[in-house]
């Protein structure tokens, strides 16, 4: 089977869907690769490179998607006008009755899905994989979520005018930061673990009650509710999702929050639902609470944000308090961002192929949930929550 990794174009993107690493795995699948020029450039990795794992380096994206029964990408397909570098938009260019294998959300333009439907494109959209012992590692979302959560901290800390850890010195005692980390799911447990790392002093916060467990094993402490605050009701779906909360229960969190996100130097958070706009978490009162030099670190900015004020790709000041929505983080580290990613990839293509070919099942539990346009539709498959 012919595979084509396309370049990523968008300016902030560093990784690449395939690492040269990965190509050995994919021979002995039965596939053969071809690497658009100058994909893992930004990642470190030369076009030689991907010529001694066994790839054939095309420079012309029409000459490397012709005849490819699969194409692999990080970020959604283009289809602004003119196209990602002039000519035709990405879309326009993936072969009719191939199968694309890309997140293809938050980030992607209106009427997306549609138009790679009309392409008869078979797009799987990775970040609807379930959260299941089977899907495990094709979880993608997870992989790159880890990375955002390591990066937000080390954010933070550079953008904290004092210091993270204890320190003790001859002009005296520094008291260790104050960082609260709102949602424990992959990025925010490795936020809280990374900050711990770097000696702060990390509160934890989420709604599914499962966390506290997770949060305290590392180290830090998780901020619960109680009797007085009219704790919620059990909030994680059986994909070990967050569910959304009801108008009655925002107010309750909200109010509960706003007693504690003033107290702390750093706020970073990484709430999201799937398929939903971001939670709001942190109101323009609760920042204007904030002691002057503290730091708001959103991961939810594509999705509509976690902080009332928050601008996705933007860092603003807001009464002397930073807030910074980036869009990029695991692009940051984009060399073990790609290998992990591209592992995932490889996850996914083990389970749909068969004697070298795809074969997509529809029936089957992980592909149905995926798999978001086939045979020239829309599909509308289950929540990956439910």
């Amino acid at each position: 089977m012919e595979i084509a990794v396309l370049r990523e174009r968008h300016p902030l993107e560093r990784r690449v869907a395939l690492a040269p690493s990965h190509l050995a795995s994919l021979e002995k699948l039965g596939c053969r690769v071809r690497v658009e020029s100058g994909s893992g450039a930004r990642a470190g990795w030369s076009d030689d490179e991907y010529r001694a794992a066994g790839a054939e380096v095309v420079q012309d994206p029409g000459a490397l998607l012709e005849g490819a029964r699969c194409v692999l990408k990080i970020r959604p397909p283009s289809m602004r006008e003119g196209g990602a570098d002039g000519g035709e938009s990405e879309v326009d260019r993936l072969p009719a009755g191939s199968l694309l294998i890309s997140f293809l959300s938050p980030g992607a333009a209106d009427g997306l899905l549609e138009a790679l439907a009309s392409r008869n494109v078979s797009a799987i959209a990775m970040e609807r994989m379930p959260r299941t012992t089977r899907a495990q590692r094709m979880d993608a979302l997870s992989s790159q979520a880890s990375a955002g959560g390591y990066r937000a901290a080390l954010l933070a800390a550079t953008h904290l005018p004092r210091f993270f850890p204890m320190l003790t010195t001859a002009a005296g005692t520094i008291p260790p930061a104050k960082v609260l980390v709102l949602g424990a799911g992959v990025a925010g447990l490795q936020a809280i673990a990374t900050a711990k790392r770097l000696g702060a002093q990390v509160q934890g916060y989420d709604i599914r009650s499962a966390a506290a467990e997770q949060v305290r094993s590392l180290g830090a402490t998780f901020l619960e509710e109680t009797e007085e605050d009219a704790a919620l009701e059990e909030a994680e779906t059986e994909g070990g999702y967050a569910r959304a909360l009801a108008e009655s229960e925002k107010d309750r969190q909200l109010a509960f929050l706003g007693r504690h996100v003033p107290k702390a130097d750093v706020v970073i958070t990484t709430a999201q639902i799937p398929g939903r706009p971001a939670p709001l978490l942190v109101t323009r009162a609760m920042v204007e609470e904030m002691a002057g030099g503290s730091v708001i670190v959103d991961l939810a900015g594509e999705t509509g944000g976690n902080c009332e004020l928050s601008r996705a790709g933007e860092t603003i000041e807001h009464g002397g308090v930073t807030i910074l929505a980036p869009t990029d983080l695991p692009s940051g580290v984009a060399q073990h961002t790609s290998r992990m990613y591209g592992t995932n990839l490889i996850a996914v293509l083990s389970h749909l192929l068969d004697d070298g070919e795809v074969r997509l099942d529809l029936e089957d539990e992980i592909l149905g949930t995926v798999l978001v346009t086939h045979e020239g539709a829309v599909r509308v498959p289950p929540s990956p929550s439910s």
